[in-house]
C-alpha cells in the first residue's frame, strides 16, 4: 500500500488543527506557542515524504555570486583557516580553508533560521541560538536553542524555545552559558515570553533568567548583546532592547532599552547609559551593540538614537528652499506667498502632472479645492523616507575611567545606518589595539582614534549591509566579515577581499521562469536584486577561469517579484521595495520605471514592501499592479487605471507602509530559505 497519501493527509489534519485552535482565540494574537512550532518539523517530514517531488533528483541551479545574510560566525583559535558561518535563513555552515569551500552542519532541523552562534573547538560541541535579532521583514521565529555534541552530525533542542530571537551566545571560562534572548517581534513585552539574558549551569537542560530589565521597574525587555568578561570573574555587560514590530508601525526604541552592569555574574545589576551618566535620553534610546577590549576595561557602544535630530543654525540663516515636508500643515495663507517662479521650479523637479501649473495650484488652494498638505502628500515615497529621516541615528560611546559616557566622534554618522537601525548593531575593537574600532551598517567603518574619526575599510567586491566582523587576535590585518551578501575575507587590513559565497543560501522573494529553450530562470533576491540564469545551469567554479557568469543582474535594491512576456521572453518586469518597479528589454536597452500615482488631492497609495504584480497570460500587454488598491495598465505599465477602492482593512496609523494581503489570484512565492533548485 502506498503509505504517502494517509501520510500527507495526517500531516495536514495535523496542521489544519493547530491554525483552527489559533483562529478561535482571542484578540489580542499572541505569538504561536512552542509547542505548535517544535511540532513543525515532524509536520515537514511528513509532507517531504509525501511529496510528489519525492525520490527526484534535485541539483543547484544557482546563483552563488552573491550568497545570503550572515548573522554570526566563529572561528577556530588553534587554526584561523577554520570557521563556522551562521546564516538567519541559510543554516550553519563549516569551512577548513579560509572559505574557500563549504560544507553544511544545519540541513535537516526544525527551522534553519539562525540568530548566534558558539563552538566549543575542544570538545567539538556547537551550540546554536536560532531565530536572528535584526528585526526586519525577512526576519524569523526560531525554536530556541539547539545542540550538536558531535560537530553537526546530530542535534538537540536545548530549551528557552519561547526565545523567539536570540542574539548572543557565550560560552563561558568556568562551564556557564549565557543567552541574550531578545523574543517575540511582533507581540508586547509580556512577562510569559522568554526576553532578557539567561544561564545556565546545567549545559542547557535548565535556564535562569538574570535579567530583563523589570529588576528596576523598568519596562520589560528582551536582550540583543552581551559581554561575559573572562578576565574578570562575574563581569558581564548586556544590551537590552525594548521595541515592538507591528504590520504598519515599528517602534524601535523605549524606556526599556539600555545598557547593564554586573560584577557578581547576574546576582545584581547597575544601569549604565542614563542622561546623568552622559548617555542620550534613555525613551529614544534603539538597538545598542557592545564592544569590550579586556585588557584596557575599555567599552564600546554603538546605538540607535532615535531622538529628534536638532535644527543646524547655519540652515535657518539660507533661504528656505521649497520640499515636501514644507507643505505639510502650511496654511492657505502661507501658500499664497510662495513665490511663483519658487512654486514652477519644484512642481518641474519632482514630477508633477503638467495640469497642476503654480497659477492652477494658487486658484485652487484659494478656493478651498485643495490643501497645501496634497504636494506633500503627493511625493510620499516609503522608500526615500528609508534614507531621510529627522532622528540622530547611529552613534558611537565610550565609558571612561571616570564613569560617564562620551560620544566618541564630533560628526553625525548619518548614513551608516539611515533610518533602520533596528538592522545593524556591528561593533567590535581589535583585541591588539583597543584604540581600533571596526562599526558597520551600510558601510563598514574603520576608526585608529578610538572612534573619534571613521573611514570606509570596505572596497568595491564587498556587499553592502554590515551584520559580524572578525578581528584576528594574532594578526589584525587579517578580518572576516559577515554582510548581506556572504562572507568577506581580508588578510591585509581591508585593502583587498576576497569572496567566499559558495553556499547557494541567497533569500529568494520570488521566483519565475520564462518559456526560451532553453528555459531561463528568474529570482528576486533579499538585498540582493533580480537575476536571471540558464535552466541547464549547474552550479560550478568554473565561471571564475572564464570570467563568465552565467547569471546575470536585470535589477538591484531587494529583488521582488517578476514578470516576463513570453512573446519574446526579453521583456522584463522586475521591482525593489515599496512598489518601484522597472521594464526593461535586455536585447534593446530599453527601460522604463513604473510606480502608479495617486492623483492630485486623493489620499497617498499604501505599499508594501514586496508589491504584487502579474502580467496578464492572454494580453501581455496588460500588467496588475496591487497597493492599497489594484491598478491595471493596458500599455506595459506607461499608465495604469485604479480598478478598486481600498481594499485593507483600514487607516492604522503608523510609520511603515500597511500590509497588503494578497490581493492577485496569484499569490507571491513565500521567502525560500535556500538557493533556488530545479
Amino acid at each position: 500500500m502506498n503509505l504517502r497519501l494517509p501520510l500527507l493527509l495526517a500531516a495536514l489534519l495535523l496542521f489544519s488543527t493547530a491554525q483552527s485552535q489559533r483562529s478561535r482565540r482571542a484578540e489580542p494574537l499572541l505569538p504561536t506557542p512552542s509547542a505548535e512550532r517544535l511540532a513543525v518539523g515532524k509536520m515537514h517530514a511528513l509532507l517531504e515524504d509525501a511529496a510528489w517531488t519525492a525520490g527526484l533528483d534535485l541539483r543547484c541551479v544557482g546563483p552563488t555570486v552573491m550568497s545570503g545574510r550572515v548573522v554570526d560566525l566563529s572561528v577556530n583559535p588553534d587554526n584561523t583557516a577554520e570557521f563556522l558561518v551562521a546564516y538567519a535563513t541559510g543554516g550553519l555552515w563549516h569551512t577548513t580553508d579560509h572559505g574557500t569551500s563549504f560544507s553544511s552542519l544545519y540541513d535537516h532541523e526544525t527551522t534553519l533560521f539562525i540568530g548566534a552562534i558558539a563552538v566549543d573547538w575542544k570538545k567539538q560541541t556547537i551550540w546554536v541560538g536560532t531565530g536572528e535579532v535584526n528585526s526586519s521583514r525577512s526576519s524569523y521565529a526560531g525554536v530556541g536553542m539547539m545542540v550538536s555534541r558531535d560537530w553537526g552530525a546530530h542535534w538537540t533542542h536545548a530549551g528557552l524555545s519561547d526565545s523567539h530571537h536570540i542574539g548572543r551566545v557565550i560560552l563561558a571560562d568556568d562551564g556557564a552559558i549565557y543567552v541574550a534572548a531578545l523574543g517575540p517581534l511582533y507581540s508586547e513585552n509580556e512577562k510569559g515570553a522568554q526576553r532578557g539574558v539567561f544561564k545556565s549551569e546545567d549545559e542547557g537542560k535548565s535556564w535562569k533568567r538574570i535579567l530583563d530589565g523589570s529588576e528596576a521597574g523598568r519596562p520589560i525587555a528582551g536582550a540583543v548583546d552581551l559581554i561575559v568578561d573572562d578576565s574578570r570573574p562575574g563581569h558581564m555587560v548586556a544590551a537590552l532592547w525594548d521595541r515592538s514590530r507591528k504590520a504598519w508601525s515599528f517602534t524601535e526604541n523605549g524606556a526599556g532599552s539600555g545598557a547593564f552592569e554586573t560584577t557578581d555574574g547576574g546576582q545584581s545589576w547597575t544601569h549604565l547609559t542614563t542622561p546623568e551618566l552622559g548617555f542620550p535620553d534613555s525613551p529614544g534610546i534603539g538597538r545598542m551593540g557592545l564592544a569590550h577590549h579586556a585588557g584596557e576595561n575599555r567599552l564600546y557602544v554603538i546605538v540607535d538614537n532615535q531622538n529628534e535630530k536638532p535644527e543646524d543654525p547655519e540652515e535657518n540663516t539660507k533661504k528656505p528652499a521649497l520640499k515636501a515636508p514644507t507643505f505639510r500643515n502650511m496654511s492657505v495663507a502661507e501658500f499664497a506667498k510662495i513665490d511663483t517662479t519658487d512654486l514652477s521650479e519644484f512642481l518641474s523637479e519632482n514630477g508633477f502632472p503638467k495640469e497642476a501649473t503654480a497659477e492652477n495650484l494658487f486658484s485652487r488652494v484659494a478656493e478651498g479645492a485643495l490643501k497645501p498638505d496634497v504636494l506633500a502628500d503627493y511625493l510620499s515615497d516609503a522608500n526615500a523616507d528609508m534614507f531621510n529621516p529627522p532622528i540622530i541615528g547611529a552613534e558611537v560611546y565610550q565609558w571612561d575611567s571616570s564613569g560617564a559616557w562620551s560620544r566618541t566622534h564630533e560628526e553625525d554618522l548619518d548614513e551608516v545606518c539611515y533610518s533602520y537601525c533596528y538592522y545593524f548593531g556591528l561593533i567590535s575593537v581589535d583585541p591588539s589595539n583597543a584604540n581600533r574600532l571596526i562599526i558597520g551598517g551600510v558601510p563598514l567603518l574603520e576608526s585608529t582614534d578610538s572612534g573619534a574619526n571613521w573611514s570606509s575599510v570596505a572596497q568595491d567586491n564587498v556587499h553592502v549591509d554590515h551584520h559580524h566582523i572578525w578581528i584576528d587576535p594574532a594578526d589584525p590585518s587579517h578580518m572576516i566579515n559577515g554582510n548581506d551578501g556572504g562572507i568577506n575575507v581580508t588578510f591585509d587590513g581591508g585593502a583587498h577581499w576576497t569572496s567566499c559565497n559558495a553556499p547557494a543560501v541567497g533569500q529568494f522573494y520570488a521566483v519565475a521562469v520564462d518559456n526560451a529553450e532553453p528555459y531561463r530562470i528568474y529570482g528576486g533576491l533579499q538585498d540582493n536584486g533580480t537575476w536571471r540564469g540558464p535552466s541547464t545551469y549547474s552550479e560550478s567554479p568554473r565561471w571564475h577561469q572564464t570570467g563568465r557568469y552565467p547569471y546575470s543582474r536585470l535589477n538591484g535594491g531587494d529583488g521582488m517579484q517578476i514578470e516576463v512576456d513570453t512573446r519574446n521572453n526579453e521583456t522584463v518586469y522586475t521591482g525593489s521595495q515599496f512598489g518601484w518597479y522597472n521594464r526593461s528589454n535586455r536585447k534593446t536597452g530599453d527601460r522604463a520605471s513604473i510606480h502608479p500615482k495617486h492623483d492630485l488631492g486623493e489620499t497617498p497609495l499604501r505599499w508594501n514592501w514586496q508589491t504584487p504584480i502579474h502580467l496578464s497570460r492572454h494580453h501581455q500587454d496588460i500588467l496588475y499592479m496591487a497597493s492599497n488598491k489594484v491598478h491595471r495598465s493596458l500599455d506595459q505599465g506607461d499608465s495604469f487605471e485604479t480598478m478598486s477602492n481600498d481594499l485593507t482593512r483600514g487607516t492604522i496609523q503608523g510609520n511603515v507602509s500597511f500590509r497588503l494581503t494578497h490581493l492577485l489570484a496569484r499569490k507571491p512565492i513565500a521567502v525560500w530559505p535556500v538557493g533556488c533548485w530545479v
